[in-house]
């Protein structure tokens, strides 16, 4: 995974940082796993706006991803590593023995023409998508299942990923990057490995334009409003606009919005660091 720096031949070039997509080996995506992407623009069933800064943006396919990976005891071969633009990890197109195609979420180091598995019995090496209950303790794991059968939810960005450390009873325990320490049934499946692209976040986009690419639209500071508009808004000059809080009142920086009845919190032992 390499990065591709620009020579400042224009003012957006001068700090413009991209991937250099060397892992990348196809280019048109497998035509049956694509699917249509209606864009609303930020607009409700009335045309209103119901959501800001949305609009605009290039043209895209959904690429259909098997999160589940529940064709088990049936070999797949890696045909091809590709870019997708729905999501910031790349992907892998799997060809099981059947001659059936999928697409899965790529991990760090998968290679073109490496054999992957899934289910009971599966080696745990990268990319093979097994249960948490044989998975070997310390292993680094992405696209994790909260519950079983339900397709993996936890750890799919690029980068991410959770370390199993141990097991107590029906539960696993994983350790997360962002330090919170969770439990999840021993059914839940994961897949083995760090997912690709660990370099995004490095990533400078160098200009406004590519966030119009990318289908969003500037952003206001709540600074610069009227107070009739934000409560940070008003004042004379360039006031900074009191305690930091979001549009409708809510404080922005330490504030706990979490709910303290959400059913998940059992099977959080250590919560994320501040």
């Amino acid at each position: 995974m390499a990065l591709k720096k620009f020579k400042p031949t224009t003012s957006s070039q001068r700090f413009k940082i991209i991937s250099a997509f060397d892992e990348v080996t196809a280019s048109r995506p497998e035509k049956s796993l694509l699917a249509p992407m209606k864009k609303s623009g930020g607009r409700n069933n009335e045309g209103k706006m119901t959501m800001r800064y949305m609009g605009g943006g290039h043209k895209q396919k959904y690429r259909i991803i098997d999160f589940k990976r529940d064709k088990e005891g049936m070999p797949a071969k890696v045909k091809t590593i590709e870019y997708d633009p729905n999501r910031t990890a790349r992907i892998a197109l799997l060809v099981y023995a059947d001659g059936e195609k999928r697409y899965i979420i790529a991990p760090h180091g998968l290679k073109v023409g490496q054999e992957i598995s899934a289910g009971k019995g599966a080696a745990p090496e990268v990319g093979n998508s097994m249960y948490l209950s044989e998975i070997p303790f310390g292993t680094i794991i992405h696209n994790i299942e909260l519950r079983p059968g339900q397709g993996g939810k936890m750890a799919r960005s690029a980068g991410s990923y959770a370390q199993l450390v141990s097991r107590e009873g029906k539960f696993a325990i994983l350790k997360l990057p962002s330090g919170e320490t969770r439990m999840i049934l021993n059914t839940c499946k994961a897949t083995i490995g760090m997912v690709s692209n660990p370099d995004h976040s490095l990533e400078v986009s160098g200009k406004a334009g590519r966030s119009r690419w990318l289908g969003r639209r500037p952003r206001t500071r709540g600074v610069v409003m009227n107070p009739v508009d934000h409560p940070m808004g008003g004042g004379e000059g360039r006031a900074s606009g009191g305690h930091p809080r979001s549009r409708k009142g809510l404080p922005a920086k330490g504030f706990k919005t979490r709910s303290k009845k959400k059913a998940s919190s059992k099977y959080i032992i250590e919560r994320r660091k501040k």
